[in-house]
């Protein structure tokens, strides 16, 4: 098992802080991306919210099999990433609503907002919020090359609900995974020292820059 991990335990070993609860909100291209580069760094204790089924235009931008299609994302990636790297994560099949968010955030050190839907946003937010948890919101938008991760005191919700669907995007994967690494590295740094480090990202131009 030590071997799984083997650069992030010789140069920055998170100890018994890889036990922190994150609760992962959304399980699409940048939340199952996100929960797989989390659990591959060596985070054994993850917590993914998602309803939704996979579907076979979800291949291109997120880490399923065509066998997967049809199955729930929540409970694909908890089976996909104990067989990869034995990773406990609990894949959570639920809606999540304004009934149930507290409780489905419970315990976390942190939650990450990886909602596709503002509604949605708006509701795991508030609940983060209500319990004093840190939330870090991830997004796609612009023309498909555009992404931040942004901490919920520099966060500001959308005023409209409509978006565009990203699959549509021909640079999603992209800028989706790339979203999705920074992000990673950012909740790495807040759970080894409280940092909170945001970020914006076009991929057009190949330009990251600190927010």
């Amino acid at each position: 098992m030590a071997n799984y991990f083997l650069h992030e335990q010789i140069y920055r070993d998170l100890g018994e802080r890889a036990d922190a609860l994150v609760t992962i909100a959304g399980a699409g291209a940048l939340g199952a991306n996100l929960t797989e580069h989390l659990a591959r760094m060596g985070l054994r204790n993850l917590r993914v919210l998602d309803h939704d089924l996979i579907e076979a235009r979800n291949l291109s931008t997120q880490p399923w099999q065509t066998q997967d299609i049809g199955a729930s994302k929540a409970r694909t990636l908890t089976y996909m990433l104990y067989r990869a790297v034995g990773a406990r994560v609990d894949g959570r099949h639920v809606f999540v609503t304004q009934a149930n968010a507290g409780e489905l955030v419970r315990g976390s050190t942190l939650v990450v907002d990886a909602f596709d839907n503002i509604a949605s946003r708006r509701i795991i937010s508030r609940a983060a919020h209500a319990r004093s948890i840190p939330c870090c919101h991830i997004a796609l938008g612009g023309e498909g090359d555009y992404g931040c991760a942004l901490w919920d005191d520099a966060y500001v919700l959308p005023a409209t609900t409509e978006a565009p669907d990203l699959c549509d995007y021909p640079l999603a994967r992209p800028v989706a995974h790339l979203v999705a690494a920074a992000a990673a590295e950012a909740i790495f740094t807040f759970l080894m020292d409280g940092t909170r480090r945001g970020f914006e990202v076009t991929l057009r131009d190949l330009r990251l820059t600190p927010a």
